[in-house]
């Protein structure tokens, strides 16, 4: 089938450390244009604005989206109305209601909307849906605590209302835990930690249960210097499940059952030429839902200024 001509909108680290290889590597998109504030693509032409770009190159079919979540609805409509394909990063959006309303929209205009979760895609995180849907589960510990210092240096807009805070990465083990359960989840209490100079949390603590009364704990943390942890285990009748290195690694009872390589972003974009071929959208939003509920039920706790 045709190639599909793509552009991306806001140009920065994400785009050119994981998208850009991943169009490059993917004989289904052909990237003719980009659109960015600060950033520039070579070979292809740029824009300072997605307004400006949709007019000039008409030829677009498709676009992702890669700024901040705070102004990404306002450049998802904009694509939409003009018949476009949308790819939205992580998380889709800075509220619910937002992307329930540009999913309506896509459907309305024929058009697909994909909401990504890179992290569902590591290695492992098959394996490990597959293991759990065979036996029980009786709880299950999530620990995602990493240096903010290193994965975000000067990034302000992740501290600004909308930004999510400590839940950007914190997001990525929700979207795993949604994928890998058999069952949903939901949270019964939380304590978000704010730095007295900040509007997000740095850290934060959820309990979650299901239907069945799994006793789930979450831990976030954006202080963790040293060997960063990613990690989500479970305590089954089948033994103990370790889901580590954000899902690259699967082991029970110490033994490792499943690895392979990173291949999150190129295996999206194949999800995304998929859907455009076929007419669909996929716009999961349990994991933002998790981190709604999570603001919902949070006790807000003051720490200490954090200063990058």
């Amino acid at each position: 089938m045709a190639t599909i001509n793509l552009a991306i909108v806001g140009v920065g680290k994400i785009v050119r450390d994981q998208h850009l290889p991943a169009v490059a590597g993917n004989p289904d998109f052909r990237l003719v244009a980009a659109a960015s504030r600060n950033g520039r693509v070579e070979g292809i032409d740029n824009f300072g604005s997605i307004e400006e770009m949709l007019s000039a190159v008409p030829s677009v079919q498709a676009v992702s989206l890669c700024m901040p979540p705070q102004y990404r609805y306002a450049a998802a409509v904009k694509a939409l109305e003009a018949g476009k394909h949308v790819f939205l990063e992580k998380p889709p959006g800075a509220t619910l209601s937002e992307v329930e309303d540009l999913a309506s929209r896509a459907a309305a205009n024929g058009v697909s909307l994909f909401a990504s979760w890179h992290s569902r895609y590591a290695p492992a995180v098959e394996a490990a849906r597959d293991f759990l849907t065979g036996t029980r589960i009786d709880s299950m510990r999530v620990a995602w605590k990493e240096d903010v210092r290193q994965w975000h240096p000067g990034q302000d807009w992740i501290w600004q209302p909308g930004g999510l805070g400590v839940f950007d990465p914190g997001i990525n083990a929700l979207s795993i835990v949604s994928r890998i359960l058999p069952r949903p989840v939901f949270a019964t209490s939380a304590t978000l930690e704010f730095p007295e100079n900040r509007e997000a949390p740095i850290a934060a603590t959820i309990s979650f249960t299901d239907a069945a009364g799994l006793d789930l704990l979450a831990e976030f943390d954006w202080r963790q210097t040293g060997p960063q942890s990613w990690d989500i285990a479970a305590g089954t009748a089948a033994g103990e499940m370790l889901l580590s290195q954000g899902g690259a690694k699967l082991s029970v009872d110490g033994r490792l059952l499943h690895a392979g390589p990173e291949q999150e972003y190129p295996m999206l974009y194949r999800r995304f030429a998929e859907l455009i071929r076929a007419g669909r959208s996929d716009v999961d939003l349990a994991p933002l839902r998790h981190v709604a509920d999570a603001f919902m039920l949070g006790r807000r706790k003051v720490v200490e200024a954090f200063h990058d």
